[in-house]
């Protein structure tokens, strides 16, 4: 049976990740890569507990173990790619609910592992055919600062120089409380919310529409020109316009891809998952897009296959190639303001430009969830593809019904020209796939 889903490993903090899981797979870990291991976490009440018993599986088996205690994952993602570790590791159930932690495991590069590398350690942890050391040859423990190296990373890569915009970010009291604040100050006046690390978080870690209305009064409060949202491991931001809209990640992955193909013609990798609007927007800038499934090691994958300029998901994962090849909440937080302030634009103004689709994001639960999507295809006809879940595509919309890599859900993507519309047939499929699920 599979441990490794979308992004790592997730489950309930104590029932499905328990200390005796993150022992042996940590021995699993270290008997596939070897050598040197940093690790990192983000701001749960269970990580600290679950980091603990990562680093007792990585050191039983000769592992060295640098410990970078709380941190965002870029930014041991970026320590990684400017270092000599043989892997890292990172406890964190990033977006999702304060109950769930999570396992991600990244290679020497600080990129996601692909599908073959999850194999081989999930094959060492089935069979338990551990590298079993003496007492005298078990690894060590030592502490891991890499967050100012981060923040100026960041600062380096993105080219950024201070403006005069007025930002108000929300850490959601995840891992990025250590470094956003900072970077965005280099750039901006900063203002903050829930900026303070804490086990039990003022808001849930995902920044959809509901969960960060603070953000939304606050920008509007203060007259900002733009609002920052994290999720609990902050390489995902969200982004608030200065009129207080919520903009949903594919528009802002529209406005990157197209600044990016201004200033150098490209190629752009998404997910399947992307809105129609990301598509006609690159294509009026004189760009190509590239699909790929939904998960952020696929666009990175493909990026590099095809040496693309950019990509991203519509959930706010942002990758830009000259600084690394994973999702930074932090550069996409520079990149954003600095476009702002070379354009002298709203952000609202900018969107006004954008293709023009109503999109409706709805999600089942369904502990079944392989078997209800292979009901599904039994019954779709037309113009679908099944590169990851099924995708309907319709002349003026497209539904996409896929399984959730990291939770027992199914998601249902429903954009169209009439909002009307989407919301009529994301409910319509909402209602279907609870049918089924029975």
């Amino acid at each position: 049976m599979p441990l490794f889903g979308t992004n790592g490993i997730r489950g309930v903090a104590n029932e499905e990740i328990t200390p005796e899981f993150a022992v042996k797979i940590a021995k699993a870990i270290g008997s596939y890569f070897e050598g040197d291991i940093a690790i990192a976490m983000d701001t749960r009440i269970s990580s600290e507990m679950i980091k603990n018993s990562v680093i007792s599986g990585l050191v039983s088996v000769g592992c060295n173990v640098y410990d970078a205690n709380i941190a965002p994952t870029p930014a041991l993602q970026y320590y990684l790619k400017n270092s000599d570790f043989d892997a890292g590791v990172i406890i964190t159930a990033s977006h999702n609910p304060p109950q769930y932690n999570g396992i991600k495991v990244v290679d020497n590069r600080g990129e996601e592992l692909q599908r073959e590398v999850e194999e081989e350690i999930e094959k060492i942890s089935h069979s338990e055919k551990f590298r079993k050391k003496p007492w005298n040859e078990i690894g060590s423990i030592y502490n891991l600062d890499i967050i100012d190296f981060y923040i100026e990373g960041v600062l380096k890569n993105a080219e950024a120089e201070e403006t005069k915009l007025k930002v108000v970010i929300d850490c959601g009291n995840g891992a990025g409380c250590l470094a956003m604040p900072y970077i965005v100050a280099s750039v901006a006046d900063a203002i903050t919310l829930n900026s303070e690390p804490r086990g039990l978080p003022v808001r849930n870690y995902e920044p959809v529409k509901e969960n960060v209305s603070d953000l939304i009064r606050a920008v509007k409060a203060v007259d900002a020109d733009l609002g920052i949202a994290y999720d609990g491991d902050a390489d995902r931001a969200i982004f608030i316009a200065e009129n207080g809209e919520y903009i949903g990640g594919d528009y802002s992955l529209a406005i990157f891809a197209g600044y990016k193909l201004e200033k150098k013609k490209g190629k752009i990798v998404v997910p399947v998952s992307t809105s129609r609007c990301v598509e006609e927007y690159v294509k009026m800038k004189g760009g190509s897009v590239f699909y790929t499934k939904v998960g952020a090691r696929n666009v990175a994958k493909k990026m590099k296959e095809i040496n693309a300029i950019f990509g991203g998901e519509e959930n706010g994962g942002m990758i830009f190639p000259e600084h690394q090849y994973c999702r930074d909440g932090g550069m996409a937080s520079v990149f954003m303001i600095k476009l702002m302030a070379e354009k002298g634009e709203k952000l609202s103004d900018m969107v006004k430009n954008l293709p023009k689709y109503f999109i409706v994001k709805e999600k089942v639960e369904c502990r079944e969830k392989e078997k209800v999507i292979e009901k599904i295809k039994e019954n779709v006809s037309g113009n679908v593809d099944f590169t990851d879940g099924i995708k309907i595509i319709g002349k003026d919309y497209s539904i996409l019904i896929r399984p959730s890599g990291t939770e027992p859900i199914i998601r249902i993507y429903v954009e169209s020209k009439s909002e009307e519309e989407a919301k009529r047939i994301a409910e319509e499929y909402k209602k279907s796939i609870k049918e089924l699920s029975k």
